[in-house]
């Protein structure tokens, strides 16, 4: 018997056609960029509606849940919402009536579109953790669209619980609720990702190139964590200092002048240190006269950079005997900034296109 009858086939049997590589799909691929939230105005109504949203999540605080409830419900949510939406009203884009947050978020989910547009077969749309658009609404509407593979991509340099994993939660309650899931893949921290922080070294330079005077030291000021959430395993504290190694290193001559630092900081509990506030307030009592500060862990401008570091920080600089203040916007929608973010997609879709 010759090797075909061994093999089970003969000659009128035809070839088997060689599979398709596993990179071809029919659907369509969805990429939905995730920020933390904004509230939809500045009074009070839609302050508390956001401010409730955001502070019941049980991955931002970990409390015990029935003695929170009590202090979000009967304290937090009767005042705060006055503050908070005082400071938004300071930064607020009037034209479009809504935060910078989303007005920047929103710019970047239409520059990568516009980016990756030599790849007909993905979508990409933008969403918020709080407040709208929601990740619901986002991805059933990519769905929809005819997306049968969905990246996730939560705009977070560095990895926390309460930032990129309740994203992550969020787009995973949704796939819940489908008949038909899409193959989902979500986006990892980037902490020292080699495009990423060349890319905040040179907004640092060229910020800095256009400034009159030089600053004596540059604050590297990332969004605090609750130090038990560390404790507990979170890996947040590593990778802001990772981030802040690799862009030292990145920086040269201006390196040794980086210092990192965390802002933001809610309740009484302790948080990741040295603070923000107590750093800048130290530095201008110790005679330091001109300082920068930029905030490497936002993907985007926000009510903590654009208020809290540019209007607050400057003012306790200031008041203490600081002399210049300059702070260095984030990435953005910055051309730096949206190669960032196709650079980390693209990377993340292969075999998908």
């Amino acid at each position: 018997m010759d090797d075909r009858a061994q093999s089970g086939r003969f000659a009128s049997e035809p070839e088997p056609a060689e599979a398709p590589p596993l990179s071809v799909r029919a659907g369509k691929i969805g990429v939905l960029l995730i920020n933390l939230g904004t509230p939809d105005g500045t009074s009070y109504w839609p302050m508390r509606r956001y401010l409730k949203e955001f502070l019941s999540d049980r991955r931002v605080i970990e409390t015990n849940p029935a003695l929170w409830w009590l202090i979000l419900n009967g304290v937090v949510l009767v005042k705060r919402p006055i503050a908070s939406g005082a400071k938004y009203r300071s930064i607020w884009n009037e034209e479009l009536d809504e935060s910078p947050l989303r007005t920047i978020t929103r710019c970047q989910a239409e520059k990568v579109a516009a980016a990756l547009a030599t790849y007909p077969e993905v979508v990409v749309d933008w969403a918020m953790r709080y407040g709208s658009p929601p990740i619901a609404s986002r991805v059933e509407a990519l769905v929809s669209q005819g997306c049968d593979r969905l990246l996730a991509f939560p705009l977070y340099p560095q990895y926390a619980s309460a930032t990129t994993a309740t994203a992550n939660d969020k787009v995973f309650d949704t796939l819940k609720t489908l008949r038909v899931q899409p193959a989902i893949r979500t986006v990892p921290p980037y902490p020292d990702d080699p495009v990423y922080i060349q890319a905040l070294a040179d907004s640092i330079r060229t910020h800095l190139a256009a400034l009159d005077w030089e600053p004596e030291a540059i604050l590297a000021s990332f969004h605090g964590l609750p130090q038990s959430y560390v404790d507990r395993g979170d890996p947040y504290q590593e990778q802001c200092a990772e981030t802040t190694e690799a862009l030292r290193e990145a920086l040269g001559p201006l390196g040794p002048k980086l210092k990192l630092t965390f802002q933001s900081r809610f309740g009484r509990a302790e948080w990741l240190k040295p603070y923000t506030d107590k750093t800048v307030e130290a530095l201008a009592r110790e005679g330091v006269k001109r300082i920068a500060v930029v905030s490497p862990g936002f993907a985007a401008d926000c009510v903590e950079t654009v208020e809290e570091i540019a209007v607050e920080n400057k003012e306790i600089f200031l008041e203490h005997g600081g002399e210049a203040f300059s702070y260095i916007p984030c990435l953005n929608d910055s051309d730096e900034g949206i190669g960032v973010l196709v650079h980390l997609i693209e990377r993340e879709l292969a075999g998908w296109v």
